[in-house]
């Protein structure tokens, strides 16, 4: 099995990781049944993971094992299908338990919804019976010191009945533990292109160079193209999404939100637990115990409610997403949607970063002991909260409820 290795040190990894048999998740039940299993068990070594920088590759074993990679593989293609509802419960789940665990799957169901949208049947087959066999994709992210994140520079050049690829990728969020990993350049027409290229192919490199003090275990670092050979079966036109109305921005960001929603869960788990097992109540309180003293309850309780609001508001965007799918959709139709889903980034965002720095004013000095390595959660909400910035998600709502605007359309709204 590959070793984990320290950003210091970064190394290349060019071979394909190991397939390992996938079970077959039938029910949005059993897919979130077997969320919470593996969360009992990714929450145990999370402090240690982080702390050391272990890339959790049994852990990301046993989520292919699981069948969790496959659940939203059509039920034509064999896949259960799940709906929104459950997909964003599945990642709080995860990601309460260990936040990276939660991201990096996330690029690996963006590339099966993309798949879904543009895929011709022949590559539906090939990519979702891999995933149903237990393979994972990953993502090959934006390039480095270009304008913005949706600058892309990387061109495809035709070569004989195929093409060649070069470029140099970061945020590359499960590149690292994956057998296939899309990446976006721009055709020779200028549009906007998905490569699903094979891990371990010649010119392929992985770099494990990720070094942000949050979201460490995710190995979201750089990938390196060297004119890889690409086959025409393994394009998929993202630019027909960009052209016409449909859930995959919403989509994503669904997953972000749950994401944020689970770093939020964990870190009021965890001050709750402190509190009742290490706090010190403060002298001037006049209490036996730090639960008793009523600021640090009324502070729970608003971290609750702010928690509940969150979680009720990103329940009400999935189920949102659920609905709109089941009818034709309009562009005005795409626009609701991804203004239900920004109202829950807004506030899943917020929480995330409340909860994780409010535990350590409620749980006292004892709590910034590296030995807890509680600042896991701040940092981690930190980090993922900057993938897009939460200030464009209220300009969205704003603007929408102003002005009538609908929000332009990619993975980022």
């Amino acid at each position: 099995m590959p070793q984990a290795s320290s950003p210091s040190t970064a190394q290349e990894d060019d071979e394909a990781p190991r397939v390992v048999p996938a079970a077959r998740i039938e029910s949005d039940a059993q897919a979130i049944e077997a969320a919470r299993a593996l969360a009992v068990d990714f929450a145990q070594g999370a402090a240690a993971r982080d702390l050391e920088r272990s890339l959790p590759w049994r852990e990301i074993e046993r989520y292919s094992a699981s069948g969790l990679g496959g659940i939203t593989v059509p039920r034509e293609f064999g896949g259960a299908q799940v709906s929104h509802a459950t997909l964003a419960e599945v990642f709080c789940i995860v990601s309460e338990a260990d936040p990276s665990l939660g991201q990096i799957p996330q690029n690996h169901f963006g590339a099966l919804n993309l798949l879904r949208l543009t895929g011709t049947p022949a590559q539906k087959r090939r990519y979702y019976e891999g995933v149903l066999a237990g393979r994972r994709l990953g993502n090959a992210g934006p390039e480095r010191h270009t304008r913005h994140a949706r600058d892309i520079q990387a061109r495809l050049t035709p070569d004989g009945d195929g093409f060649r690829l070069s470029g140099r990728k970061f945020y590359s969020t499960g590149a690292l533990f994956a057998h296939w990993i899309p990446t976006k350049a721009l055709d020779a027409e200028g549009r906007l292109v998905t490569v699903v290229l094979e891990r371990g192919a010649p010119g392929l490199a992985v770099v494990d160079d990720w070094s942000s003090f949050g979201q460490r275990t995710t190995a979201s670092g750089t990938v390196l193209l060297d004119n890889v050979r690409v086959e025409a079966g393994s394009i998929l036109p993202a630019w027909t999404v960009q052209d016409s109305p449909t859930l995959q921005g919403a989509f994503a960001q669904l997953m972000q939100a749950a994401i944020d929603a689970g770093i939020a869960q964990g870190a009021l788990r965890d001050a709750v637990t402190f509190l009742r097992e290490r706090s010190r109540p403060w002298a001037e309180a006049g209490v036996e115990r730090a639960t008793d003293d009523p600021y640090v309850i009324a502070d729970v309780g608003r971290l609750h409610i702010e928690l509940h609001a969150a979680r009720a508001v990103l329940d009400e965007a999935a189920r949102h997403l659920d609905d709109a799918g089941q009818r034709p959709l309009d562009a005005d139709g795409a626009a609701a949607a991804s203004i239900a889903v920004a109202r829950a980034k807004a506030l899943t965002t917020e929480i995330a970063l409340a909860a994780g720095e409010k535990l350590f004013e409620l749980s006292g000095a004892r709590s910034s002991l590296s030995e807890f390595n509680l600042d896991r959660h701040w940092r981690n909400a930190r980090t993922h909260t900057l993938h897009d910035p939460v200030r464009w998600k209220y300009h969205a709502v704003g603007d929408y409820v102003l002005n009538g605007r609908r929000p332009n359309r990619h993975s980022w709204i």
